[in-house]
């Protein structure tokens, strides 16, 4: 039977969980993710776990954050003096927001926290410094 190797399209079927077991991520229910090993295209813990694997193999990965979303980057939460967001901009905590650096890139940050000078603003991956666990099913190779 064919292996996975690097360059090849494979479609996997998965649940993400965290070190706590609460699942963040799962293809239950949905077209399995397909996706080209090797590309750089999925996480790096998770695209090393693919070769070798036949189709229907299935098998539990733990992977560490640095092979995951990285670590957290404390440069990457900033404080905005809250009179420099217009009031339309909702800022409750949580709300996902897209901001322009001054270079013009956007980026995706997360409500942090809200005072009454300043709203923090965090620009990291929200599963940036968490350890992950997937169970993957190799559903083929296309």
């Amino acid at each position: 039977m064919t292996q996975v190797k690097t360059g090849d399209t494979v479609r996997i079927h998965y649940t993400g969980t965290l070190s706590d077991g609460t699942t963040f991520d799962s293809s239950a229910g949905r077209d399995p993710l397909e996706f080209t090993v090797g590309s750089g295209q999925i996480i790096p813990g998770l695209d090393k776990a693919m070769p070798g694997m036949t189709p229907g193999d299935k098998k539990t990965v733990e992977i560490a954050s640095e092979e995951a979303y990285g670590e957290v980057h404390p440069e990457a939460v900033q404080q905005v003096p809250r009179t420099e967001i217009p009031d339309h901009i909702p800022l409750d905590l949580g709300t996902q927001l897209q901001v322009q650096t001054p270079t013009g890139q956007t980026v995706q940050v997360v409500v942090a926290e809200v005072t009454e000078t300043e709203v923090t603003l965090d620009a990291n991956h929200p599963l940036a410094g968490k350890d992950l666990t997937f169970a993957i099913e190799l559903v083929e190779i296309a």
